[in-house]
């Protein structure tokens, strides 16, 4: 058996997809869909069952699972909304949840493989390297992130399984539709052309040009190839970036959507008081430890891949 948590999501479910086109359905769903139309996600896809992700953790702790055949947990379930102040609910979300898996896994031997943030690096001005020293925190949820990351960090010296995490970048496509305003640059530039016809992008702030803000863009199709590469590959362990190591603007992002619709403008407008000291305004992984690792699978180029991503807008309102 396969486990995906926060497998309804945006990445876990295009895991998922991924997962069934290699012949994979002996899959269990841990999420919480609430009263979101996460479970749209799961329509198209395989799997073996759906639980609770409150009853998920503690039937782990209970000890249901101890006898369980289970190959991999892919941990992509976490509270991501960056705009979420409430320090107790992050931690015990993302932080204690999280430990209680790694240490079940490590118990009984199970790879390991979890979704970190590249939020963990703060403004940037470190850079994006997998070291302590680039590491900062700008918001709980990249604090919650990092404490994780620190936590693996400081036991992998002793671990005998796979335990890997992915420094997602920015990730956007398929699939995150319920996400709303957490929704990717991408989705959300996408609408307003189709609504109105227009763009918007912020203007120019701390010496970047209007609309030249920099980001890390990757394909959660990417993204999908990175997380299988590492289970087909169990002698690996560690923390790695999972960007494409190139930095595109947010003017590329918009030009690209409106070459793939040929309709559309960009609109400049103010940078909003309450995101200045709080925001990214260039990110780039380093990639080197992850090509080091022997992974090969290339990343789709940024127009490209809003094209791919375009179609299923298009065709089936964003989903797989």
């Amino acid at each position: 058996m396969i486990i995906v948590t926060g497998g309804a999501g945006f990445v876990g479910s295009n895991l998922i997809k991924g997962l069934n086109d290699k012949g994979y359905t002996d899959i269990l769903v841990v999420d919480n869909i609430g009263t979101t139309e996460k479970f749209k996600n799961l329509i198209s896809l395989q799997v073996r069952d759906y639980v609770d992700k409150n009853d998920f953790i503690q039937d782990i702790v209970r000890g249901k699972y101890e006898n369980e055949k289970i190959d991999v947990i892919f941990h992509i379930g976490a509270c991501s909304d960056t705009m979420e102040y409430n320090g107790q609910y992050m931690m015990n979300n993302n932080y204690e949840y999280s430990k209680t898996l790694l240490h079940f896994c490590l118990r009984r031997k199970i790879s390991f493989i979890y979704a970190s943030s590249a939020s963990v690096y703060g403004n940037g001005v470190n850079g994006f390297t997998e070291k302590a020293e680039c590491e900062d925190a700008l918001n709980v949820y990249a604090f919650s992130k990092m404490q994780f990351d620190r936590y693996v960090n400081r036991l992998l010296p002793t671990i005998d399984s796979q335990v890997v995490g992915l420094r997602f970048f920015n990730v956007f496509g398929p699939q995150e539709v319920h996400k709303g305003r957490m929704a990717s640059i991408t989705y959300q530039l996408y609408n307003q052309i189709v609504k109105d016809g227009v763009a918007k992008l912020f203007a120019g702030v701390d010496g970047y040009k209007d609309g030249e803000q920099q980001r890390d863009f990757i394909y959660v199709k990417d993204v999908v190839k990175v997380n299988l590469f590492f289970w087909d590959h169990a002698d690996k362990s560690g923390v790695f970036n999972c960007g494409t190591g190139k930095a595109r603007s947010f003017n590329d992002v918009a030009n690209s959507i409106i070459k793939a619709k040929n309709q559309g403008r960009i609109e400049y407008v103010p940078f909003p008081e309450g995101l200045k000291g709080k925001y990214q305004n260039f990110t780039q992984a380093d990639t080197s430890k992850l090509l080091n690792s022997g992974y090969n699978g290339g990343f789709m180029e940024l127009e490209e891949s809003i094209a791919d991503y375009c179609s299923y807008l298009d065709k089936n309102k964003g989903y797989l």
